[in-house]
């Protein structure tokens, strides 16, 4: 079977964490051969297995403009060339090229966060909608997306939970961490409460929130990490670290007590689903699927306000028994449904059904 993966932008992030998972586990089957055509070359593919085949279209990128026509021409010709048994589409943009490309009975188009259009983008809303019938099969990452896609009218859309790979069996080398861990270890030895999250330092992400949220502990033993912005901000709480941009930066997480996401929406973070691979209890916003993951037992979905945020901190950081029971939890809940077998598992059976 001839697969195809493809998605906009080749930068790290949870859709092309996904795309990575797919790949290395449908090459390792027998008969199978694997491609990814994406933009780039960026940092997402590093972990990819050599016998996955990458095409790079370096016109494509996230912004609408000219240079589409060139990537629709260039994903023609690699239909042409290459004619997929398998075309799996992913990321909005790549979503609206690839189901006007290929033959839409080969199409699997999955909606990383249905909320990114809905709300964030409303321009591929219409487009959506024009296109609903373009793909064999529309994926949506959350039952919210899957909810949010049938009240716009794209019905008969399926659920498939994002996977990763199980923290505690992760060996991927640290070396390049030795000084963001100092820090870490250097504020544990400080009798401090490690508070962190991982994402890209944008609006979405709210990080005056998290700020604002650090800033009632400024006399306390709390420390509030932020690891994934491109630049340093100018002005942040004395108990707020900024680590920057580091590759795998899931390899942290051990390191910490509590993981947090301040958002204005959300698809399925693959942030969370790592936190609980390594045993992290999680209080993050109630946008998007988040709520279908955080149940009260592994950590708390709440609304996006100060007080709400600081009344569950409190509650794990003064309560040790209860915070271990959580951490439990928060680990049993990423074996029962977010590994990437899991996700594969489901994918194969989609896959088995295209003619």
């Amino acid at each position: 079977m001839r697969i195809m993966q493809v998605i906009t932008q080749s930068e790290l992030g949870g859709a092309q964490s996904v795309v990575l998972h797919l790949s290395n586990y449908f090459t390792a089957i027998e008969g199978n051969e694997v491609y990814i055509v994406s933009g780039g070359p960026g940092d997402a593919w590093k972990e990819l297995d050599k016998r996955v085949k990458v095409i790079y279209i370096p016109e494509s990128r996230k912004k609408i403009g000219w240079q589409d026509s060139i990537v629709l021409w260039k994903l023609w010709r690699v239909r042409m060339k290459y004619k997929p048994d398998v075309v799996h589409l992913h990321s909005s943009k790549a979503g609206v090229l690839g189901r006007l490309v290929f033959p839409h009975k080969k199409i699997i188009y999955t909606v990383h966060g249905f909320d990114s259009i809905r709300i964030a983008f409303r321009l591929f809303l219409p487009v959506e909608k024009l296109l609903k019938n373009r793909a064999r099969y529309i994926v949506g990452v959350s039952q919210y997306d899957v909810e949010h896609l049938e009240k716009e009218g794209i019905k008969d859309s399926v659920c498939i939970y994002n996977g990763i790979e199980d923290g505690s069996k992760n060996n991927h080398p640290a070396d390049d961490l030795q000084k963001d861990l100092a820090l870490l270890e250097q504020l544990r030895h400080e009798g401090k409460f490690i508070v962190a999250t991982i994402a890209r330092l944008g609006k979405q992400k709210k990080y005056d929130l998290f700020c604002r949220i650090a800033e009632v502990y400024s006399a306390e033993a709390v420390a509030f990490i932020w690891i994934g912005n491109q630049t340093v901000p100018d002005e942040m709480p004395e108990n707020v670290y900024c680590l920057g941009e580091i590759k795998a930066a899931h390899r942290l997480l051990p390191a910490i007590d509590l993981f947090i996401l301040t958002s204005n929406y959300e698809g399925f973070p693959i942030s969370i689903i790592e936190a609980f691979s390594y045993g992290k209890p999680t209080v993050a916003s109630d946008v998007g699927g988040i709520h279908e993951i955080l149940d009260g037992t592994n950590g708390f979905a709440l609304p996006n306000q100060v007080a709400p945020f600081v009344e569950k901190i409190n509650l794990y950081r003064n309560n040790q028994p209860l915070y271990k029971q959580t951490c439990l939890m928060a680990r049993s809940t990423f074996l029962q449904h977010f590994t990437i077998q899991n996700m594969c598992d489901q994918y194969q059976k989609l896959y088995a059904h295209l003619p």
